[in-house]
């Protein structure tokens, strides 16, 4: 077992890559804490939106810095807005939508371990902002399903209209 040490992480220091029209800067990987947990400040414009989907390792809190996000959980929607934080426990199906212009929010991944489904699927930011909407960014559906089941989740739906 590795020993945890202490870190800082500056914005330009954390490591940021743009995942299907968002923009993600890691602040903590799962690497980072032992595999604790991971942390990522999330940034995407309105409209972004993530399939419905379920965990089965891990929970999930999002808490908004910037703009509106809608989360629904298990059939339940909340609201959220600059410093509202909502918690997803695992087992329970869970998708979110930016409702507002632009929106940024901090996602918290406990233990660590599903932050590498978005290196997988994501690629180096070149720039600390939200991509250019680019079709190239978004895989095959079917692809996203199957990366996503080798990490324990499981989509099952598209996102919320």
């Amino acid at each position: 077992m590795s020993e945890v040490k202490p870190f800082t992480v500056s914005a330009e220091q954390s490591r940021a890559i743009w995942h299907m029209g968002a923009l993600m800067q890691f602040r903590a990987t799962s690497a980072d804490t032992g595999n604790q947990f991971w942390l990522a400040e999330q940034t995407s414009h309105q409209g972004y939106a993530s399939p419905l989907h379920v965990h089965s390792k891990e929970d999930e809190t999002f808490h908004v810095l910037d703009g509106e996000v809608s989360i629904e959980i298990d059939g339940v929607l909340h609201n959220a807005g600059p410093g509202t934080t909502v918690f997803a426990p695992r087992g329970l199906p869970h998708s979110y939508k930016v409702e507002s212009p632009v929106a940024r929010w901090l996602v918290l991944g406990t233990p660590g371990g599903f932050d590498g489904w978005f290196f997988d699927t994501g690629k180096p930011a070149e720039r600390l902002e939200v991509p250019a909407f680019d079709p190239a960014d978004f895989p095959d559906f079917g692809d996203v399903i199957a990366s996503v089941q080798r990490y324990g989740g499981q989509v099952l739906g598209p996102p919320r209209a």
